[in-house]
């Protein structure tokens, strides 16, 4: 077997892998990135471009059938396989090709293709044929689809996010399990391309959104629009004349069949550091099987082992797992010594319409902490003209500072509105200091202008 020594082994070389890369590459070239399966980031292949591209071909279908309050007529022909085929070709030349272009600009030598398991700390087996002994090791091997074994006897008409944008058309009729951001999102979108489609929850939770105000305000306005089982479990699933069939138990006890062509599972993704053999390792795991490991430093204790990205399971976002590559190269970088990073204020958005987001600290993690909610409707003049009044939105204030902590929103064009906020929370601004800044009439942006002046009325 062939002996590889380098200083550094990066493992994966998605967006996380190439964060650390961008880190490494400029102090040494002593180094090594391995990737298991075909380059091109998750969010380019099969997470944020290819979904978005569905999401605004579907919305481009609904403003047509609902274009009637202003006057406009019509029905939309959907053509499900130019949907598919635009979003193929448009994730090969612009997303997934940009990524491809810097792959091609690391040198060969250092790029290796393979699975890679951990033998000690310190070294990693390729495929059984190599191994590579590495001062310092970067787990950046991200995460794949989560399929619940109750769901494998329709295994043949099972679609993932990873291969969903491989169809060549729309199925007639669609069960989506799961009830998170991929759910809705891709749920959403195939309803408005005329698919028949339900979704299927379990816990009785809606998107991410942590006030019961806003849980309940997201499930009225998505169920306005979506057929959706809020709360139950799936008891059997077989195939019956070229369909998959699904019998789910509600909570009352009632089991309802039905039939589709398809089924698109989005009930999480699990990390890939299950297939590394991290037994061979002296990593510390939690419950669930993962590396306990420092979010200012992506460190795994006190070794020369860091921990990126999807593989994390902590925050599945491109954003993050740049970022996160990035603080994890640094400090392999200079170990032993660890360099601690203040993380960016949180940020998560769904693009399903209405569109959720959190910014800052949820009401969850503020509960009981001395806060001030401003609420508010999602109803400025500007969402009057769009029509598009769906949802609410709350910011919470510290209640003796004024200062911004956190909020949550729920309507059209959230995305912009939390992008402000995120931005006055990094700045730790208050109430005031944001009340001063110019809020053009009429702007979306009214809507965050009213709801922190409900917070900064309630001020003791």
């Amino acid at each position: 077997m062939k002996i590889k020594e380098v200083e550094y082994a990066i493992v994966g070389s998605g967006t996380a892998g190439l964060g650390a890369y961008s880190r490494i590459r400029r102090q040494t070239d002593d180094f090594v990135m391995i990737q298991h399966g075909p380059y091109g980031t998750t969010c380019a292949r099969v997470g944020c471009m290819p979904s978005k591209m569905l999401i605004t071909a579907a919305d481009h279908a609904h403003e047509m059938r609902h274009g009637f309050p202003f006057g406009i007529h019509g029905e939309p022909s959907v053509d499900g396989e130019q949907v598919f085929r635009r979003i193929r070709e448009d994730r090969a030349n612009k997303f997934v090709g940009n990524v491809l272009k810097q792959i091609d600009k690391i040198p060969e030598h250092v790029k290796l293709q393979g699975q890679a398991k951990f033998v000690a700390n310190n070294q990693l087996r390729i495929d059984d044929n190599l191994t590579v002994q590495a001062e310092k090791i970067i787990i950046a091997c991200g995460s794949r689809p989560d399929i619940p074994q109750e769901l494998l006897p329709v295994a043949s008409r099972i679609y993932t996010s990873d291969n969903i944008f491989e169809r060549t058309d729309l199925p007639a009729s669609l069960a989506v399990i799961g009830l998170g951001v991929i759910a809705l999102e891709l749920g959403q979108s195939f309803h408005r391309l005329g698919v028949k489609t339900r979704l299927y929850g379990r816990s009785g939770k809606t998107g991410d959104l942590t006030h019961p105000q806003m849980q309940a305000e997201t499930l009225r306005c998505l169920s306005q629009e979506l057929d959706i089982y809020l709360q139950g479990r799936i008891i059997g699933a077989w195939e019956d004349s070229d369909a998959a069939v699904i019998a789910f138990e509600l909570p009352d006890g009632s089991v309802i069949t039905e039939s589709f062509e398809a089924v698109l599972v989005a009930t999480g993704r699990v990390s890939n550091v299950d297939q590394m053999d991290l037994h061979n390792t002296d990593i510390q795991l939690s419950k669930q099987g993962i590396p306990l490991f420092d979010p200012q430093t992506m460190q795994c204790g006190d070794l020369p082992i860091y921990i990126t990205g999807d593989a994390t399971s902590d925050l599945p976002l491109w954003h993050e797992a740049y970022d996160e590559g990035r603080i994890a190269g640094s400090n392999a970088l200079i170990y032993p010594s660890t360099e601690t990073v203040r993380r960016k204020t949180p940020l998560g958005i769904y693009f399903t319409d209405p569109q959720m987001a959190i910014v800052g600290q949820s009401f969850r993690q503020l509960e009981g902490t001395g806060i001030v909610i401003g609420d508010v409707p999602f109803n400025s003049p500007r969402h009057e003209v769009w029509k598009k009044t769906q949802g609410r939105m709350q910011v919470y204030l510290d209640a003796h500072s004024g200062e911004i902590l956190g909020a949550e929103l729920l309507g059209y064009q959230a995305e912009h509105l939390a992008h402000l906020l995120a931005l006055a929370i990094t700045h730790k601004m208050t109430a005031d200091q944001v009340l001063d800044m110019p809020v053009y009439h009429p702007s979306a942006e009214e809507v965050m202008k009213k709801a922190v002046s409900d917070a900064r009325y309630q001020l003791r």
